[in-house]
């Protein structure tokens, strides 16, 4: 089949074909000629299989007929991320080069005064995060009573991010003979709940089944012992990797990425870092940096692992093992897409044992161990030498002036102390501090948190606010408490 046989318009296809893509994905040619007929479509399709294309080529075909109207868009497709947002925003262009349609990108960390100029002068395409979206609403600045198409896309990754009440509360905003575009690569019993409510009579079209992985990727086990051990199997599998081209590196906390992306900087690799917290040029430009292969490593959280179509990305490492089975195969479907081979390979402590299981039940498959690389065959020194190595990074030293360990290539505003019972117990049995009076403390020292040895504080402790050493002067004739009249009298 061709895209010929489908049924889009003559601009469509001449800008598919200028493209270069002669052929449709499965996806592709089941969902679009339901969506041009205008029915409701449910889509359940791993990452990577050309979604994004599923719904915006048949958007465009019946975008040709009718102008959208100030403040009130004819379509609008809902992501829960900035990057797959601008992303989608990026296919319009792409293929609508031969439409003359407007696309305004709502999205957080970009100021409301450029989105608004958008909005006022009519969009035909309104792509947009859930947030940034219902903030215009409610400020009055967005009118969703004009949409005729509406598309939900990397809807469990919505469940994941806390967004199904956003959803819920736009779905109800725009007209109910709508059409709903409706696509994800898992169906949990949540998502399941949405479509039954929001969807009319829809299409399913299920073109591989839900959680399942590509062909096209060889998936591998590497085990490792926690701590800085962990920072030298990732190095060791990364000068060692054949066919190497570049790598997506997966942590599953924001501080984290920091923390490895300046660990791999400091060992000679050209690495960038991408995560939540960055602000939205920082993350622009890390992304934008590692497509143009200006770096090679992408050190990243799940804010990567949805939906973006990075190109030729040959190796997925995850550092840490998604604790959630079904972010594994969002994960590592960042390589071998397009039909293309591609390597992911994680790295297993013994407390990711119970998350393994989980994921191999999702794929129903198991995960082969990479040659001499199994958790049987760790070492006990090298088990028992991690937590030293990381309890001593955390702590910087067993004394405040003590410098951290040289071996820990952990930079030390990263380090974080961790509260446990051992740790206070040990404070708590250190002999305490002889009394000095209250006004020979120095006053640097009068407003500073004990975070340095997390000792508990009763009231103010020792340190006495300076106002209240200050001398109280008694008006005359005022008389003086009773309890200090008797300690006057007396001798």
């Amino acid at each position: 089949m061709t895209f010929n046989e489908l049924g889009l318009s003559e601009k469509v296809l001449q800008a598919v074909e200028a493209s270069g893509y002669t052929t449709p994905t499965p996806i592709q040619a089941q969902a679009i000629p339901y969506a041009l007929a205008g029915r409701d479509v449910l889509g359940i399709a791993q990452t990577g299989t050309g979604k994004t294309a599923a719904f915006t080529l048949p958007m465009l075909s019946r975008l040709e007929q009718g102008r959208a109207r100030a403040r009130m868009p004819r379509t609008l497709i809902l992501e829960p991320t900035r990057e797959l947002a601008a992303q989608v925003e990026e296919s319009f262009a792409r293929y609508g080069v031969n439409h003359k349609i407007n696309v305004a990108l709502l999205i957080g960390g970009v100021s409301f005064g450029d989105q608004e100029t958008k909005i006022m002068r009519g969009a035909d395409v309104l792509i947009a995060t859930p947030g940034r979206l219902l903030d215009f609403a409610e400020r009055g600045k967005l009118l969703l009573t004009a949409i005729e198409i509406l598309v939900i896309d990397e809807a469990d990754r919505m469940l994941d991010m806390g967004f199904i009440p956003d959803i819920e509360r736009i779905c109800k905003l725009v007209p109910f003979t709508r059409q709903t575009l409706f696509f994800s690569a898992t169906m949990p019993p949540e998502i399941t709940r949405l479509t039954e409510t929001f969807l009319h009579n829809p299409v399913r079209i299920e073109v591989a089944r839900a959680a399942s992985t590509a062909t096209t990727i060889t998936q591998g086990l590497v085990a490792s012992a926690p701590g800085p051990a962990k920072r030298e199997t990732l190095r060791r599998l990364l000068r060692g990797a054949a066919d190497f081209k570049n790598a997506i590196i997966f942590c599953n906390r924001k501080r984290d990425v920091a923390l490895l992306h300046k660990s791999l900087q400091k060992h000679g690799f050209n690495a960038g870092a991408l995560h939540g917290d960055l602000d939205q040029r920082a993350r622009t430009a890390s992304l934008d940096a590692f497509k143009s292969g200006e770096v090679a490593l992408l050190v990243c959280s799940d804010v990567a692992a949805r939906g973006l179509d990075i190109p030729d990305v040959s190796h997925v490492f995850n550092f840490d093992l998604p604790t959630h089975a079904e972010d594994y195969v969002h994960r590592i479907g960042r390589t071998g897409r397009a039909g293309k081979s591609g390597v992911a390979i994680s790295i297993i402590t013994k407390a990711d044992q119970k998350y393994l299981a989980e994921i191999e039940k999702l794929i129903a498959r198991k995960i082969d161990w990479l040659s001499g690389e199994a958790l049987s065959e760790l070492t006990d020194e090298g088990e028992a030498e991690a937590p030293h190595h990381e309890r001593g990074s955390r702590r910087g030293g067993s004394s405040r002036g003590e410098r951290p360990r040289a071996d820990a290539d952990v930079p030390q505003k990263s380090r974080r102390r961790e509260k446990s019972e051992p740790q206070r117990q040990h404070v708590e049995e250190r002999p305490a501090p002889e009394p000095q009076p209250r006004a020979a403390a120095p006053s640097r020292e009068r407003g500073r948190h004990h975070a340095d040895d997390d000792a508990p504080v009763v009231g103010m402790g020792d340190h006495v606010p300076m106002f209240m050493l200050r001398p109280v002067k008694l008006k005359p004739g005022k008389t003086v408490a009773a309890d200090e009249d008797e300690s006057t009298s007396v001798g």
